[in-house]
């Protein structure tokens, strides 16, 4: 695993420098759009190219599932990429962006790793090895209290006929916590709350990209994650809730009461199976 881990390393600090480089340029290129509001530019596929190429070198017969290449992967053992996460930042000049690499063995996520490559912060975890930040461990808060807390989350921009139970989620945490942010990266929510600068997280419509290596570091982290009804299936159902146990057991209490597993079935179009 140790080989492993440097190879995801050596890809996600060099596919951060890249975009780093070209952040503090500003952008400039070409904007495709895949859906609504969803977003690719060469900067993504740049990555991607990357982390592709550093990771075949090191392991050629370990699949990978990218987000700019997506394809149906086969075989117990395969990489799950995303090369840019948080491409509306980076094509706004704004500061939330990341790179995240994990992998997935015998039906679950053994290694995550996130660099977030505009504050040189790299968040690693192995399935049972805890968690650390630029190699010092990090844990969640230990907060209990939902009063207290800041929460993170992300909009159903790319789902709108979700609007309304996620504004009835929104409306009924903040009414209960101290505040929400909003920063447009779903990996680098979850680190955040791996190393206790959020207490909660959730969102919904997000692909397994946007939570693998993110959901993993938040566990070894002594976390918890779930979808929103408390089930394991985040990877394939598309929502996810992360905090501590308390407070991500609060969260869950409020996404049970205005969700339904039927109603947000599907949302993830890349199913990962177990």
């Amino acid at each position: 695993m140790r080989d492993r881990r440097e190879a995801a390393r050596r890809a996600a600090l060099a596919a951060g420098a890249f975009l780093r480089e070209r952040f503090e340029r500003g952008f400039a290129g070409e904007i495709a759009e895949k859906g609504r509001n969803d977003f690719v530019t060469a900067y993504d596929t740049g990555s991607e190219a990357i982390i592709r190429g550093i990771l075949a070198a090191a392991f050629p017969g370990v699949g990978l599932l990218a987000e700019e290449s997506a394809a149906a992967v086969a075989g117990d053992s395969f990489w799950i990429v995303d090369p840019l996460d948080g491409t509306t930042n980076f094509i706004h000049g704004y500061q939330a962006v990341a790179v995240s690499i994990a992998l997935w063995e015998r039906g679950d996520v053994v290694l995550g790793c996130a660099y977030d490559p505009l504050r040189n912060e790299l968040f690693e975890a192995e399935r049972g090895g805890g968690a650390t930040l630029n190699g010092a461990p990090i844990r969640v808060s230990n907060e209990t209290a939902i009063e207290r807390c800041l929460l993170g989350t992300g909009f159903p921009f790319s789902a709108p006929a979700h609007i309304g139970p996620y504004l009835g989620t929104f409306r009924d945490l903040f009414g209960l916590c101290r505040d929400i942010r909003r920063a447009g990266a779903a990996v680098l929510d979850l680190c955040h709350v791996a190393c206790g600068r959020l207490d909660g997280f959730w969102e919904l419509y997000l692909k397994p990209w946007d939570t693998a290596a993110g959901a993993l570091i938040v566990r070894e982290a002594g976390g918890a994650t779930s979808d929103f009804f408390g089930e394991s299936g985040f990877l394939e159902s598309g929502n996810v809730v992360a905090g501590p146990a308390a407070i991500h057991g609060r969260i869950v209490e409020v996404t049970r009461r205005h969700f339904t597993p039927a109603g947000v079935a599907g949302l993830a179009t890349h199913f990962i199976g177990r």
